[in-house]
């Protein structure tokens, strides 16, 4: 009787923990908002003014919170404290009620300061790209090639919109920025051997030239320049010893020793890729000249094996997969590395969820 009994509560106990996942993945986009509206409010700006730790009423007062929302903002903080942004404890007061000290975690220090990622983070909890994401299954009905679910849902490509729109578009650009001042530091310091030997170098598709900036920085015998768009070269900001040229990395590119190309290539299907891949070969020497491409991306299945790191790689893949993008595995990369007429591959981990890719013509 006792073994029946047993059983009935194991099989009632794995039935409430398939509901809890359930709930958990369900609830999963409230920590997404929870997040972002912690970054709106510069909350973590907020606990660092306050040397690192800070209670509820002197978050309010630094946000300039209304007296009657800091209910609400405890229950914010107890979501933002449990998924690990902020920490928690308790602390006694002058007055004899209890409150809660909150602290910086390492993750809420990378939403303040000079290396914050609070502009890339909010480009990517942007509405105009969290809003496609309500149309995910009727998207995958329809036959391809079709729209890309940015697309059918903003009426245009998400080129047009990054391009042209007021409030994306210096968005993006931020975003961009702040990524690459955050990751190229690690990047040079965990691997700068791959920029030894170097004469030249164009950062394809560089943006405000970030990047560049810092590799010419790290490595001032190396001539560095940025490849973008008129429109993206005409809004960068003037540099101190970098180059920016006006051009199409789908036409050709300049001629460099090396040719660098940093979160670009998951942007665009193989063809594409194979396009971009086949330029950048053009563009540099013989193997035995120093020729080579260096591209900063995901390789899925590379680095980490733990469970947050796929995790991670596979969101973002369909996260990408809206404006018709992919994150590759190895050999999908190696299938556009060839085919595009390289030799050789070197995938170097590095870079968390990110890899640093060499290519040799």
């Amino acid at each position: 009787m006792g073994s029946t009994q047993e059983q009935h509560y194991t099989d009632q106990q794995a039935l409430l923990d398939a509901q809890l996942e359930l709930w958990h993945s369900t609830f999963a986009y409230i920590k997404s908002m929870a997040l972002k509206s912690a970054m709106e409010l510069r909350i973590a700006d907020a606990i660092h003014h306050h040397g690192g730790t800070a209670t509820i009423t002197q978050i309010a007062t630094k946000v300039q919170l209304h007296p009657s929302k800091i209910p609400c903002m405890r229950r914010l903080m107890r979501v933002l404290s449990v998924t690990g942004i902020f920490s928690i404890a308790n602390a006694k007061h002058s007055a004899g009620d209890g409150d809660c000290v909150y602290g910086l975690t390492p993750a809420s220090r990378l939403l303040v300061g000079t290396l914050s990622l609070t502009p890339t983070l909010s480009l990517i909890l942007h509405n105009t790209f969290v809003s496609p994401f309500l149309g995910l299954a009727t998207w995958f009905e329809h036959e391809l090639p079709d729209l890309t679910l940015f697309e059918i849902s903003h009426g245009k490509t998400v080129w047009d919109v990054i391009g042209h729109d007021e409030t994306v578009s210096p968005l993006f650009n931020a975003a961009m920025v702040a990524d690459s001042r955050f990751l190229m530091d690690i990047a040079i310091k965990e691997c700068g051997y791959v920029f030894q030997g170097i004469s030249s170098l164009i950062d394809v598709a560089g943006g405000h030239g970030a990047a560049a900036q810092a590799i010419s920085k790290a490595f001032p015998h190396i001539d560095c320049s940025v490849l973008d768009l008129s429109h993206v070269v005409a809004s960068a900001p003037a540099s101190t010893g970098l180059k920016y040229i006006a051009g199409d990395m789908f036409e050709s590119i300049p001629p460099a020793n090396a040719v660098f190309l940093k979160w670009v290539m998951h942007d665009w299907d193989d063809s594409k890729c194979v396009t971009i891949l086949k330029n950048c070969k053009k563009a540099i020497p013989p193997r035995d000249a120093g020729g080579k491409v260096i591209i900063v991306d995901t390789v899925v299945g590379a680095g980490p094996s733990n469970l947050k790191h796929r995790e991670t790689e596979v969101l973002y893949d369909l996260f990408i997969m809206v404006v018709n993008g992919i994150e590759r595995d190895e050999q999908e990369w190696r299938k556009i590395i060839f085919e595009a007429g390289f030799t050789e591959y070197k995938i170097i981990p590095v870079l968390g969820v990110r890899s640093i890719v060499e290519l040799y013509p």
